[in-house]
């Protein structure tokens, strides 16, 4: 029973670290504009050993897609997107797709993220502007204008609900399942002159780091009450035999 205690506390470690470790990046990431909060899933297992001891799973994360708060900037470069849809960059890993609509401009005209990835068009083409136009327009679905005329469109992309998602670079993602272009999508679109901020609840995420904490320093507590108590009673045996 005692070891079968050391185990159970040993799993519950495990599984507090991994929520610490992902907190942790939540917390960092508060400010982080377009960014996704990462959440835990925790199973329990029946030791066949004691099936009265019950274990906990390491747990398996997944990255929470909830809309952050959207702030106005008044930069003609920034945009958010509005709705269930992503912008998508050309990045070393491929296509990814990301809420953080921070654009700059290169020097020969291309939109570039903070990141300097190439904003892509719904064709997973380049989008370019020129150099010298003047701040660019960018209507609610997306096309963007200069001096009247019109040089392209910020493709808007949606993620099946069920894909695995993975980060790059922080606010960007790759899904498991590829990504399809958001067309004719009335919910859709894209707000010039704002960016959306991270969806963290900050307020709630410290809480949580903070409870989680101590609940690692009391798991750790009793894992080390448990072994002196185990090397107590060896020792006792021990002299005994």
């Amino acid at each position: 029973m005692m070891e079968n205690s050391i185990y159970v506390g040993l799993s519950s470690q495990i599984s507090l670290e991994r929520r610490l470790d992902a907190l942790a990046q939540n917390v960092a990431n508060m400010s982080t504009p377009g960014f996704r909060a990462t959440g835990m899933k925790f199973d329990a297992m029946v030791s066949k050993a004691a099936e009265n001891s019950s274990f906990v799973s390491a747990g398996e994360s997944f990255i929470k897609t909830e809309a952050g708060p959207i702030t106005q900037t008044g930069n003609p470069l920034d945009v958010a997107a509005k709705g269930d849809v992503w912008f998508s960059l050309q990045s070393p890993a491929g296509q990814v797709y990301t809420r953080d609509g921070r654009m700059q401009m290169s020097t020969t005209g291309e939109l570039l993220s903070v990141k300097g990835y190439p904003m892509l068009d719904a064709g997973g083409q380049p989008l370019t502007i020129d150099p010298n136009g003047g701040p660019p327009k960018i209507s609610s679905d997306g096309a963007v204008y200069q001096n009247g005329r019109q040089l392209g469109a910020i493709g808007l992309f949606t993620i099946d609900p069920n894909a695995k998602l993975t980060y790059f670079d922080n606010s960007a993602v790759i899904p498991s399942v590829a990504a399809q272009p958001a067309l004719d999508n009335p919910n859709a679109g894209v707000i010039q002159g704002a960016i959306e901020g991270s969806n963290v609840d900050a307020i709630s995420e410290m809480t949580r780091l903070m409870s989680v904490t101590r609940a690692f320093e009391r798991v750790d507590a009793l894992l080390r009450g448990n072994e002196n108590t185990f090397r107590d009673g060896v020792k006792t045996l021990g002299s005994t035999s």
